[in-house]
C-alpha cells in the first residue's frame, strides 16, 4: 500500500509549477506551491521542526503547553503538528488575521487569543509580548518564539533548500522570498552560500515594512507603518535574521499585491494568499527588468483557501479601494450591491421568514430588501425577524410580509451623501432610487467606507 502513518509525513517536497501566461520578460518565472503541504503553507516546515527539536533538547514532553505568537501561517503549522503530538497551543493572533484562519486554528483544537495589530513591538498587546507574557504566567508552557528559535531557519537550511535545488537540476539564477520571522531568508542564505553563492536572493517586502530600506539603503528606521497583508514584512530585525546575502528588496503596496495574487489564480490557476501576491508581484517586477534570460523561483506561501472572504471578495476588495469601479458622482458610489448588477441580496415577500434568516447569515447582512418584480415593498432587518419568529408555533414559516416594513425612507440618487444621516439618525438604512426605479441600499458603514476611500485618493 502506497500510504503514509502520518499526516506530518506530507510536510515538504511542495511540487514546482512553470509560470505561462504572465508577463516574465527574458525570465522563466517558477512557482513552488507550498500551499500543498497539508496545513496549507510554507511555516507547516518550520512548525514540525521547531516542536520535534524542542522535544529531542528535553525542552517540552507530553503535558506541555505550547504558546505562540503569530501573525500568520506559523500558528497554522503549530496547531497541525501540536494536535497530532497531543499539546494543548495558546496562539497570539493580531486581529487583521483572516477570519478564515483563524477558525481553522480553533478547529484543530488551539486557543486562540486575538490582540491588536496596530501597536509595535514592545507594547504589551503587540503579539509576541502578549505571547510571552502568557507563557510565563501559564504553568509548564514552553513559547516558541518562531522569531529567536534556531529550528526556524534550520528546517529552510536543512529541508525546503536542498529540495529546490534538486528540483530546479541546478537550473536557478534568482530566487524570490519574503520574510516574516526571517526563517526562509535565513535558512536559505546559508544554503545557497554553501552550494549557489552566485544564486541571488531577492527579497518582496509590504509597504510599510521597515526592511525595503534596510536592504536597499543599509539604515534601520524605528517607524514602520501598517499593512494588510499578512505573514509577513516587520517592524524589527527577529534574532534569527541574516539578510547579508540579500542584496535587493522591492516595497510592493496591498493592492499591486492582492491583484497579483487574483491574477495568480486568474492566469495560471494557483490559488495562493495575499502575501504570494506580494511576491509574485515583485517577482514580476524583477523578470521584466532584466536584460538576459535567467530562471526565477517565487514561493506561493500558503493556500488561498483563507483569503476568500478578503482579497477573493470583490466586496471586500471594492471597500478597501483595491478594485476601481464605474464612478457616477451620485450616490450609486455608496452602494454596496447595486440592484442593477444583481448583487443585492434581497427576498420576496410571500418567502417563509427561514429564507430570510438564512441569506442574513449567508451573506453577512443585516437587512433585506422585499421585491415585488423590480419594485421595492419593503424592507425586514433582524429586529423585524425577531418579532416575527418570537412566541409563535410555526414561526419561520411565516411569510415575510407579515412583518416586512412597509413606510420606507427613500433618498434620490442625486441628493448629496450628507443627506443620509438624517435617515440614519433614525436608526434607518437608506433606500435609493431614482424617480421610482430602485438602486440598492446604503448603511452607515457603506458611508464610512466610502469616505475612507476618498481619504486614502
Amino acid at each position: 500500500m502506497e500510504v503514509f502513518d502520518s499526516v506530518l509525513e506530507l510536510i515538504g517536497e511542495t511540487p514546482i509549477v512553470r509560470v505561462n501566461h504572465l508577463d516574465t520578460g527574458p525570465c522563466q518565472l517558477f512557482v513552488k506551491m507550498e500551499g500543498q503541504n497539508p496545513g496549507g503553507s510554507i511555516k507547516d516546515r518550520i512548525g514540525l521542526k521547531m516542536i520535534e527539536d524542542a522535544e529531542r533538547a528535553g525542552l517540552i514532553s507530553p503535558g506541555t503547553t505550547l504558546v505562540e505568537g503569530t501573525a500568520g501561517n506559523t500558528g497554522l503549522a503549530l496547531a497541525l503538528v501540536a494536535a497530532q503530538k497531543g499539546y494543548r497551543l495558546i496562539l497570539v493572533i493580531p486581529d487583521k488575521m483572516s477570519r478564515e484562519k483563524i477558525s481553522n486554528v480553533r478547529a484543530m483544537g488551539a486557543d486562540v487569543v486575538l490582540t491588536r495589530s496596530d501597536v509595535a513591538k514592545g507594547h504589551p498587546e503587540y503579539y509576541q509580548d502578549l505571547a510571552q507574557r502568557i507563557a510565563n504566567e501559564t504553568p509548564n508552557a514552553f513559547f516558541i518564539n518562531q522569531f529567536a528559535n534556531p529550528s526556524n531557519p534550520a528546517a529552510h537550511e536543512e529541508m525546503t533548500g536542498p529540495e529546490i535545488w534538486r528540483q530546479m537540476d541546478g537550473q536557478l539564477d534568482a530566487l524570490v522570498l519574503g520574510v516574516g520571522s526571517s526563517g526562509t531568508a535565513t535558512g536559505l542564505s546559508r544554503y545557497f552560500a554553501r552550494v549557489a553563492p552566485e544564486l541571488e536572493l531577492i527579497l518582496a517586502d509590504p509597504v510599510g515594512s521597515i526592511l525595503t530600506e534596510y536592504i536597499n539603503e543599509g539604515t534601520l528606521s524605528d517607524k514602520s507603518g501598517s499593512w494588510l497583508v499578512e505573514g509577513i514584512g516587520e517592524d524589527f530585525l527577529p534574532v534569527i535574521s541574516d539578510f547579508s546575502r540579500i542584496k535587493k528588496a522591492y516595497a510592493i503596496n496591498d493592492k499591486e499585491s492582492l491583484l497579483a495574487g487574483r491574477e495568480l489564480l486568474e492566469k495560471e490557476g494557483i490559488l495562493a494568499g495575499s502575501s504570494s501576491g506580494t511576491l509574485l508581484a515583485a517577482a514580476l517586477r524583477y523578470c521584466r527588468e532584466q536584460s538576459e534570460p535567467k530562471n526565477v523561483l517565487v514561493f506561493a506561501c500558503d493556500t488561498g483557501n483563507r483569503y476568500l472572504s478578503k482579497m477573493f471578495n470583490d466586496f471586500w476588495m471594492r471597500d478597501q479601494g483595491f478594485i476601481e469601479s464605474e464612478q457616477h458622482g451620485d450616490l450609486r458610489d455608496l452602494i454596496a450591491r447595486p440592484y442593477v448588477t444583481h448583487d443585492t441580496v434581497i427576498v420576496r415577500a410571500e418567502e417563509p421568514l427561514a429564507n430570510a434568516y438564512s441569506r442574513m447569515k449567508l451573506y453577512d447582512v443585516s437587512q433585506l430588501p422585499v421585491m415585488e418584480g423590480d419594485r421595492i415593498v419593503g424592507i425586514i432587518d433582524e429586529s423585524d425577524l425577531l418579532l416575527g419568529v418570537l412566541d409563535k408555533s410555526n414561526h419561520f414559516q411565516e411569510p415575510v410580509r407579515s412583518v416586512m416594513v412597509t413606510d420606507l425612507t427613500v433618498i434620490q440618487v442625486e441628493e448629496p451623501p450628507r443627506n443620509l444621516l438624517p435617515i440614519f439618525n433614525q436608526d434607518h438604512v437608506a433606500i435609493v432610487q431614482r424617480g421610482e426605479e430602485f438602486l440598492g441600499l446604503i448603511t452607515r458603514l457603506d458611508l464610512l467606507n466610502y469616505l475612507r476611500r476618498r481619504t486614502d485618493y
